[in-house]
C-alpha cells in the first residue's frame, strides 16, 4: 500500500513521522546501542556465581537482553562481580578492571560483594567490591535471584542510556 500524501491532511502526515522516525543524537543513538549490547566479563567468586550463571542458561536467558558474557576482559564492558572478595583477590579484581576498555560498568551481586555479608568480621574479606573498583549498580540478597540480577542489568541500561543524554558520567562515591 503506497502512502499519499495529497489524500492526507498535514496533521496526519506529521503523526505518522512521528510515529514513524526517531531522532536523536548520535550520543544518544551509541547509549541505546550500548545498553542493549552489554558484554559482562563474569568475575564469580561464590554462591553468587551459580545464581550468575542460572541467569545465562536457557530458562532465564539473558541474550534476548543483549548480554554475552565473555570471557576476556578486554572484550567486555561490564564486570559483574559475584561473591565474596578476599583481600588476596582484591589486587588480581582491579588488574581485570583496568584492562576493560573505557566505558565500562560494574555490577556488585550479593551481600559478599556489596558489603562483605555474613564474613565481614573476617580480617580476609574486603568489606565491599566498591573499596576496590567504582560500583555502579548494586544488587542485594544472599544469593539473590535470577530475577533480581536481571533487574539490576535493566538498571544499569536505563543508567547508560541516561548517561548517554546527559553527557554526565553518574559514579557513585568510592
Amino acid at each position: 500500500m503506497a502512502f499519499d500524501l495529497s489524500t492526507v491532511k498535514l496533521d496526519d502526515a506529521q503523526e505518522q513521522l512521528e510515529r514513524n522516525v526517531f531522532l536523536g543524537t548520535l550520543e544518544q543513538i551509541k547509549g541505546w546501542a550500548r545498553s542493549h549490547s552489554l558484554w559482562p566479563l563474569q568475575f564469580g567468586l561464590a554462591c553468587c556465581a551459580i545464581e550468575m550463571m542460572g541467569t545465562g542458561g536457557a530458562h532465564y536467558d539473558l541474550d534476548r537482553f543483549g548480554v554475552i558474557f565473555r570471557a576476556s576482559p578486554r572484550q567486555a564492558d561490564v564486570m559483574i562481580v559475584a561473591g565474596t572478595v578476599t583481600k588476596k583477590m582484591a589486587p588480581l579484581l582491579r588488574r581485570l578492571y583496568d584492562q576493560m576498555p573505557d566505558p565500562k560498568w560494574v555490577i556488585a551481586m550479593g551481600s559478599c560483594a556489596t558489603a562483605g555479608g555474613p564474613y565481614v568480621n573476617s580480617y580476609s574479606v574486603v568489606k565491599g567490591v566498591d573499596q576496590i573498583v567504582p560500583v555502579d549498580v548494586y544488587i542485594p540478597g544472599c544469593p539473590p535471584n535470577p530475577a533480581a540480577l536481571i533487574y539490576g542489568i535493566n538498571k544499569l541500561q536505563e543508567k547508560i542510556r541516561y548517561e548517554a543524554k546527559t553527557g554526565k558520567r553518574v559514579i557513585q562515591d568510592e
